[in-house]
């Protein structure tokens, strides 16, 4: 399993905005997170959209958390921007398995390693990792 870049970012973007506790602009943001500006306000956008993030408009306006860093995992934001995780492709409900076998021994194990990749990740919110830094 590999995480987007986009992800990533998000997951960086989320803790920048824990670790300042504070409404942030875009800009300051994009260079905190070293993340190109067109990508930040990109990934901000589904950040809002999801509402892990909320914005604010007007010349006070810019970025902050929806929920306390206790509520939010790193789940939550990789789910966001990649959907679920899923260690291989005949887990997705799209995807037939080309061994004529719909729930094969390989196709339990990959869920139950799923499975298990996403409590470890819905276990790490943004309160524990800002205590961890």
């Amino acid at each position: 399993m590999r995480i987007t870049s986009e992800a990533d970012y998000a997951v960086r973007i989320i803790y920048c905005l824990c670790r300042e506790g504070r409404k942030m602009g875009a800009k300051e943001i994009s260079e905190r997170t070293e993340v190109s500006m067109q990508f930040t306000l990109k990934i901000l956008r589904k950040l809002v959209h999801g509402e892990l993030a909320c914005s604010y408009k007007g010349a006070e306006g810019g970025y902050a958390l929806a929920k306390t860093p206790a509520e939010i995992s790193v789940l939550d934001v990789i789910r966001l921007i990649d959907g679920p995780v899923r260690l291989n492709k005949c887990l997705e409900s799209h995807s037939p398995c080309n061994r004529g076998e719909c729930d094969c021994t390989f196709r339990r194990l990959w869920a139950d390693l799923s499975e298990s990749v996403e409590r470890s990740l819905a276990a790490e919110t943004f309160d524990k990792i800002l205590e961890k830094s």
